[in-house]
Formats: structure tokens, sequence, C-alpha cells
């Protein structure tokens, strides 16, 4: 058999494989909806809502600021008016938007309004950011539902969505890093810095006294 005889069924399969990849792909970004949350730090945020069935992936950033492509020294040092933030990927067939909002808001202290637990400052404030107004009728309607179960103000804004700048690398997936990082208990892989920080601001403990049973990713 000549070669070029073989070459013609081996490129037929490759192109084959090719369209089949990029439908896959178009079929995935078709059935994924986005959701902009700012909880305070990103980190938590993050490794909470990759834990959620439905939920194809979590990025960290920062958005809602008036400078481009901020950097984590910008954005804390107050200089930027921009939020930590993350962008939720979902797929609505099987989790939808109303639900990760009732989610968001009692992993959250939407009573605080300069910051998070430990973290504060405007880049630690709450915020649902919204493209739509359907967007801004669920989100308003999950803040009014929040304030009701609550019995108390909340002033988690709903904020037209911006330009959403993704954070530096290593603030990717924080949580599950195997990196060694200085702390102020010494020299730490990234996922156990990551605990001891979260259980050292409060953030569950608050959440708890919060939200009691309502809280989704506290524990117990």
């Amino acid at each position: 058999m000549r070669i070029h005889d073989l070459i013609k069924p081996i490129a037929l399969t490759v192109l084959i494989l090719v369209a089949l990849a990029i439908r896959t792909e178009k079929a995935y970004a078709a059935g994924t909806e986005s959701l902009v949350v700012a909880g305070g730090c990103f980190w938590c945020v993050e490794a909470d809502f990759e834990k959620v069935r439905g939920v194809r992936g979590v990025v960290s950033g920062y958005t809602g600021g008036t400078v481009a492509n901020p950097s984590y020294r910008q954005v804390t040092g107050g200089r930027t008016g921009h939020f930590e933030a993350v962008q939720i990927e979902f797929d609505p067939s099987i989790v939808s938007r109303a639900k990760l909002l009732k989610m968001f808001l009692r992993s959250v202290d939407p009573t605080d309004p300069g910051g998070q637990f430990c973290d504060r400052g405007d880049s630690y404030r709450t915020a649902i950011f919204v493209s739509s107004d359907e967007e801004r009728s669920l989100a308003e309607s999950a803040l009014s539902a929040a304030e009701a179960a609550l019995g108390r103000k909340i002033v988690t804004p709903v904020l037209p969505e911006a330009t959403f700048f993704k954070a530096e690398e290593y603030h990717q997936d924080y949580y599950k890093g195997e990196k060694l990082v200085l702390t102020r208990f010494g020299p730490r892989r990234q996922s156990v810095a990551y605990e001891l920080y979260r259980d050292a601001c409060g953030r569950d403990e608050r959440v708890r006294a919060l939200w009691g049973d309502a809280a989704p990713f506290a524990g117990g």
C-alpha cells in the first residue's frame, strides 16, 4: 500500500476528531452561564463554590473598579475601586442561578458594610453583579428572601456587571495548592496555610452564628 493511501484515512480521522472537539466545546459553552459575586477573600468563595454540583469552574479575580488589569496589591491597597470577586461558571440544567445566589448570601455576612470577617476595606465588601434585568430581578429576590430569613438589614448591593480581571495565577485554586509558603506559623503547604487562614479569620464561625443550619459551607 502506498504512503499517500495511508495518509488519507488518517487525515480524515483527525478532521473528524477536531470537528467533534469543536462541537463539544460549543455545546459546553452554550450550556454554561456565569455568575459574578464578591464575598470577601476570593480564595474562600472559590473553595466553597467549586464543591457545588453543576458548577463547572470558579475563577478568582477583580471587578467593579477603574483600573485596567489591576494587581492584588493595588486592589487590596484600596486604590482601584475593585472588589475581590469570583466568576462562577455553572450549568443551569443542574444548578440554578437562584440557588447559587441563595447559597452565596448564606455563605457570607451580608450585614457587614466594611468588609468580611477579618478582612477589612472596600475590596472585601460583598456584592452581586448582574448583566440583565432578569438577573437583577433574581438577585433582588434573593436579597429580599435572605433579609426576611435573617430578620436584619442586608447591605450587599446589586451592581451592573463590569469587566472581570482574572487574578494572578498563584491565587487560582489557592486552597488546594501544594507549594510551600511562609505563614505566621512558619512554612506550610499552601493548602494548609489556607485552612489556617480561614480558621483564624473566623469566617465559618461567623457564618454559622449568623445563618445556623442554613449555612451551606460552614460545616458543624
